[in-house]
């Protein structure tokens, strides 16, 4: 895929951050999902959901090296990744040569309308601005088919009805009021059905966030 000179500075800038830290970032999160219980237990509920649904393909979008697309697979969903940064893709491509990893961008996703039993957007959405996440959330809402299921998740901010951004270690990002980014869910004609906040693990500096809906209406 040729990047898209006329995308805002910010994609550009988080395409390149990624790109130059792959190995590292590869490296960091290596396991990360057998230490994290609560993950793994939204990931289940969400495969539990897709499966009852009947057949159908996952999207894993933001999938970095691919570790939630194979977690996926492993639970009986037939996922596959997209991503920003080439650099992670090959080391997905890499690690899983069974699966299939696309670059691509959320904002402008290469989908059909409703092609998609479910997506996964797993700590991805979070460097986009503010102002561009209802755009995405109906372009997410789009590519879902019918009682189709979309999984989020997101560092956390309990400051009511608030977006703060906060000093990410790859590049600039936001965490979400739960209720706030649920209420976008909401408008662009998603159903919400669970919202679980976790307070921070040692190695955190934030609560987390998980928010699961489907497409009903």
């Amino acid at each position: 895929m040729v990047e898209n000179p006329s995308a805002p500075a910010d994609v550009h800038t988080t395409r390149q951050a990624y790109n130059e830290i792959a190995a590292v970032y590869t490296e960091f999160v290596k396991g990360h999902l057998d230490t994290a219980p609560f993950d793994r237990a939204m990931l289940s509920v969400f495969a539990e959901r897709v499966r009852a649904g009947g057949s159908g393909s996952v999207a894993d979008i933001g999938c970095g090296e691919g570790r939630i697309t194979a977690h996926l697979n492993a639970l009986g969903v037939p996922a596959f990744g997209i991503d920003l940064a080439p650099e992670l893709l090959a080391i997905a491509r890499q690690q899983y040569p069974e699966l299939s990893f696309d670059e691509g961008s959320m904002e402008q996703l290469a989908l059909g309308d409703g092609s998609l039993a479910g997506l996964v957007v797993w700590y991805s959405m979070i460097h986009l601005p503010p102002e561009r996440v209802p755009d995405v959330l109906n372009e997410l809402y789009r590519v879902l088919a019918w009682e189709g299921h979309a999984l989020l998740a997101f560092q956390a901010t309990d400051v009511p009805d608030t977006v703060e951004a906060f000093d990410h270690k790859v590049t600039r990002a936001y965490r979400w009021s739960p209720e706030r980014l649920a209420g976008l869910l909401r408008d662009a004609g998603f159903t919400v059905h669970a919202q679980l906040v976790r307070e921070p693990e040692p190695d955190e500096r934030f609560q987390q966030a998980y928010l699961l809906a489907s497409k009903l209406r």
